[in-house]
């Protein structure tokens, strides 16, 4: 059995108000054997998409590289812009060791709320994942459950916004199309991106994140 540790401390800028949360990175990344074009931070994967769809939306001009300096851009971006990185998965134990959420076993949970109550400026969570099993809107679901506080439903449509009420303040979710290949098929069986691509056959499941995540992001 294969114990997958977080590699990374969660990124929160003191003056977060928007923050990401997913499950955990490749287990490569927790192993210390990034490949070419990894960036050896959050959402560093080469084959994930966060990082080229909000280098899309920002025009940021982001290396793609396993150097200090990939590491220094995105967080120079994300304390310019006031979010917060903190996956809420800490570890877990797989018997196949890849990247699957469903492979999770044994998940230890990071506690969210903690941090929430730290950064009070938070007023934004933006799920990388639904509630699928395992996915991170689902850790989080478990996890209000032990402050008996629950998410309520703003928005059906995708993505999902729901919100909640915690130490005085209003926190809204956002379920975002997952930015990993896995998700491109649920892309393209939405209606929405259907009409998108019949519109513009040059029109891809990259662009539709971008259109989703500017909404969000910005």
């Amino acid at each position: 059995m294969f114990l997958h540790k977080h590699p990374y401390r969660p990124f929160i800028p003191v003056s977060t108000t928007k923050l990401i949360v997913g499950t955990l990175p490749p287990p490569r990344f927790s192993q210390h054997k990034l490949l070419e074009r990894d960036v050896d931070f959050c959402y560093g994967s080469r084959s994930g998409l966060l990082w080229p769809v909000l280098d899309k939306i920002f025009d940021l001009n982001l290396l793609f590289e396993t150097s200090e300096k990939a590491i220094k851009q995105r967080k120079g971006f994300l304390t310019q812009h006031n979010i917060g990185i903190c996956d809420i998965v800490e570890s877990c134990k797989r018997e196949k060791i890849d990247a699957s959420d469903l492979g999770m076993q044994d998940v230890k949970l990071r506690n969210l709320i903690s941090y929430i109550k730290q950064y009070p400026l938070i007023d934004t969570i933006l799920f990388t994942g639904g509630n699928s099993k395992n996915g991170p809107e689902y850790f989080f679901r478990k996890h209000l459950k032990k402050y008996r506080l629950k998410l309520e439903l703003v928005c059906d449509e995708a993505p999902r916004i729901h919100q909640f009420n915690f130490d005085k303040r209003s926190i809204k979710t956002v379920s975002l199309i997952a930015p990993s290949g896995s998700a491109n098929r649920a892309i393209g069986s939405m209606d929405n991106y259907k009409q998108l691509k019949q519109q513009n056959p040059a029109f891809n499941t990259i662009d539709f994140r971008v259109l989703q995540y500017k909404k969000h992001f910005t």
